[in-house]
């Protein structure tokens, strides 16, 4: 294994992030590119959407360990978007939908429970080119999501399901801006509906499908069901199939395309407080052992870096940005000797100069602690009964009375 050293150079004034090594010699690929309508993506890797975490400053630094290996890097997809939000010209909502000037291909998420709104919302994205890519989100199990029928909800109800993809895809299309979507497998066990889905999106003209392999009742606690990936794949024949779900490490991604047979992967909490594992799996993907195995040194530039990164994404707003930054930290020392005193200082930062202060007065020698920085992160918590609108699951078919409380579902932002 490779391992990286130091970054810096003494000439700057802002510190590098963690980085890949020189650009290895490529062997053999693991996979063709992945194709999503007339978008390539060279390594067949998609950053999924996460609320509050991939905005515009973590996209830019996964995107950037990815560009760091010398290969293609993947797709880097925003947070979640309400497509009610967006029609509403909400300012934060617009502030989601709004990429840097060197991202391409921009990748959008759009949330929605009433057809006409989401395709109203996907319109405007493609109208007012803010996007090249919308992902439609099927695959939310939070409470305040799905007591509504949005969310992972959504499949159960099979005509409004096809009614949403069918809008999305209808306001794209004239503008050749391909339309995908992510779901879980199912509300439970004794409720799985992403095999119709899957089909149900790839006929209505889906570019690709992605199943997160739980259900909502797991929410994220225990295992994915990989078994469940293979199966859309041989259910879907004509568009990619991704698969998502306990990928720790790039080895794990590779494992799941060759079990699994899916064309590529959407990596979710394990690239929490770990951008670099954009070029660990870069690299993988192309054949390379080399990984990034960064000492504290280099965690603490990537964390300063992403302050400031933060505040340009909030226009300049020092308290806004450095505020937002704070629920990475646990993330970012995740296995590295750094003792609760310096953590809660941390994620109590209000200020780039209070950042750098409390970065420096760490150990940074401190080297890659291994196997204690490696594996799940992010909040796993148990499984759980889901909330559902009364009498949800006694029919497949949507009637007016629900129709109606749906449109309660489109909350204001972001939906989680």
């Amino acid at each position: 294994m490779a391992s990286v050293t130091s970054t810096l150079d003494p000439t700057r004034t802002t510190p590098q992030p963690a980085t890949a090594p020189d650009a290895p010699a490529s062997g053999t690929r693991v996979l063709p590119p992945l194709q999503i309508g007339p978008i390539t993506v060279d390594t067949p890797v998609v950053l999924a959407p996460m609320a509050g975490v991939t905005n515009r400053a973590f996209r830019t630094l996964c995107r950037q360990a990815g560009q760091s290996t010398g290969f293609d890097p993947g797709l880097y997809v925003a947070e979640m978007v309400t497509s009610r939000a967006l029609v509403e010209r909400n300012t934060e909502a617009l502030r989601i939908v709004t990429f840097g000037r060197d991202e391409t291909p921009r990748s959008a998420q759009v949330y929605g429970v009433d057809p006409a709104t989401v395709g109203e919302a996907v319109r405007i994205i493609a109208r007012e080119d803010r996007a090249d890519h919308v992902d439609l989100n099927f695959g939310c199990p939070v409470p305040k999501v799905t007591r509504k029928g949005g969310g992972a909800a959504v499949p159960w109800k099979r005509e409004l399901f096809a009614g949403i993809v069918r809008a999305a895809v209808d306001a794209a299309e004239p503008y050749g801006i391909p339309v995908t979507v992510k779901m879980r497998k199912g509300i439970d066990d004794d409720h799985l509906t992403y095999l119709e889905a899957g089909r149900t999106a790839e006929s209505l003209g889906a570019a690709a499908v992605a199943l997160h392999a739980r259900t909502a009742a797991q929410h994220y606690s225990g295992t994915a069901d990989w078994t469940a990936i293979a199966r859309l794949k041989e259910a879907v024949r004509t568009v990619p199939v991704l698969g998502n779900g306990d990928i720790w490490a790039a080895e794990d991604a590779i494992r799941l395309v060759r079990e699994t047979g899916a064309d590529g992967v959407v990596v979710g909490r394990g690239c929490q407080g770990r951008p670099w594992l954009f070029a660990d799996l870069a690299a993988a993907f192309n054949g390379s052992d080399a990984r990034v195995r960064p000492g504290l040194r280099q965690v603490a530039d990537t964390i300063y870096r992403h302050g400031e990164l933060m505040i340009e994404y909030y226009d300049g707003d020092e308290d806004k940005g450095t505020r937002d930054l704070r629920k990475h930290m646990a993330w970012y020392l995740k296995g590295y000797a750094v003792g609760g005193d310096a953590r809660r200082g941390l994620a109590m930062v209000s200020s780039l100069a209070e950042l750098r202060e409390r970065l420096d007065a760490l150990d940074l020698s401190l080297p890659y602690p291994g196997e204690d920085a490696e594996g799940p992160r992010g909040r796993a918590g148990s499984p759980k009964k889901p909330h559902l609108p009364y009498g949800w699951l006694d029919s497949r078919e949507l009637d007016e009375e629900f129709e109606q409380k749906l449109r309660e579902a489109e909350l204001s932002v972001s939906g989680g």
